[in-house]
């Protein structure tokens, strides 16, 4: 496998056994491994020293999504905060996963199903179409909501002429009662200086740009929930699999910052877990690219943490506007 790689996408939840239900009944996951660490070397990687972790996968396609519970704070940490009620897409904390689907009304009618009855939220006021004018985006469908514990996900369906070749053969393979969510494409992230963004993604961690345009137009309005969008958007790829996306939103341009002391006990923590080469090359260039780290250095992992979770090295970033990765090697 060529480096780097993203291993997994995942978040930090209140109820890890209900919120995978939820996910595996309404968006087409397979449950996957459960683990529970008592403290030792990943909890103080995630800067929750002495805390009880459990870490439940979830498989779609390809792609591994990452649910984190804290069940047991270490000594002197505070609780977990939940994801703010008014949380904006142009917030600099806003990130999501985008699903690809077979078929977009298909997989966004249970969901509105839901959030007619009150059990979710909708941020897209109906599924969008993006206008033939953008020449990087037309065709594209999407639909965006939160999951039941505040999380943002977006359902895409790309048209013939856009999008990876694997989408597209998944679609013309899947059989008729099958599930129309086929896999993870990118994990989308609010940031605010594109450059920057591109500095740390492509100089430091070694990602590929592989578009950038500006969206726009009353498609996007009511896709992201906003009024007069105008957001850059911002891809960065790895050679296979899921990539992230920057949305650098220009207008509305009042999106508030990550807060400071936002931590992975916060129900708001995102972590996109990027295998690369070598660590030891990696961290001192860390805060030349804007990034910072969690912890002060890489931390290996005891042998028993270290077969349960895939990797004995490990290093806990934030990228310049917050968002935190997790860069694993061994």
């Amino acid at each position: 496998m060529a480096l780097p790689h993203i291993h997994s996408i995942g978040f930090s939840c209140g109820n890890a056994e209900q919120l995978a239900a939820f996910y595996c009944r309404e968006l087409g996951f397979q449950l996957g491994s459960s683990l529970e660490l008592e403290a030792g070397g990943y909890a103080d990687l995630l800067g929750l020293p002495g805390s009880r972790l459990k870490l439940q996968r979830l498989h779609l396609g390809e792609e591994v999504l990452e649910l984190t519970q804290v069940l047991e704070r270490g000594r002197g940490l505070r609780a977990g905060r939940p994801i703010p009620a008014d949380s904006r897409s142009n917030d600099l904390w806003f990130q999501h996963i985008c699903i690809v689907v077979a078929d977009l009304a298909a997989a966004a009618a249970p969901i509105q199903v839901l959030e007619q009855q009150g059990r979710l939220r909708a941020i897209s006021s109906a599924p969008q179409t993006l206008p033939s004018w953008n020449q990087a985006a037309a065709g594209i469908q999407a639909y965006k909501f939160h999951d039941p514990e505040g999380h943002c996900l977006e359902l895409l369906q790309f048209p013939t002429d856009k999008g990876d070749a694997r989408w597209h053969q998944a679609a013309a393979q899947r059989s008729a009662n099958a599930s129309p969510c086929l896999g993870i494409d990118h994990s989308a992230i609010a940031n605010a200086d594109t450059a920057r963004s591109c500095r740390f993604y492509e100089q430091l961690l070694g990602l590929e740009l592989g578009g950038d345009g500006v969206n726009s137009g009353i498609e996007q309005d009511h896709l992201d929930g906003l009024e007069s969008t105008r957001v850059r958007i911002t891809s960065h790829r790895c050679s296979s699999g899921a990539g992230v996306e920057c949305l650098n939103y220009l207008e509305p341009a009042n999106g508030r910052p990550m807060p400071a002391d936002q931590s992975a006990a916060d129900l708001a923590h995102w972590q996109i877990r990027l295998q690369v080469d070598d660590l030891e090359a990696l961290a001192p260039q860390l805060e030349a690219h804007g990034g910072s780290a969690v912890t002060a250095g890489p931390v290996s992992l005891d042998p028993e943490q270290a077969q349960l979770l895939g990797f004995r090295h490990a290093l806990q970033i934030r990228d310049p506007d917050g968002h935190q990765l997790q860069l694993v090697c061994g």
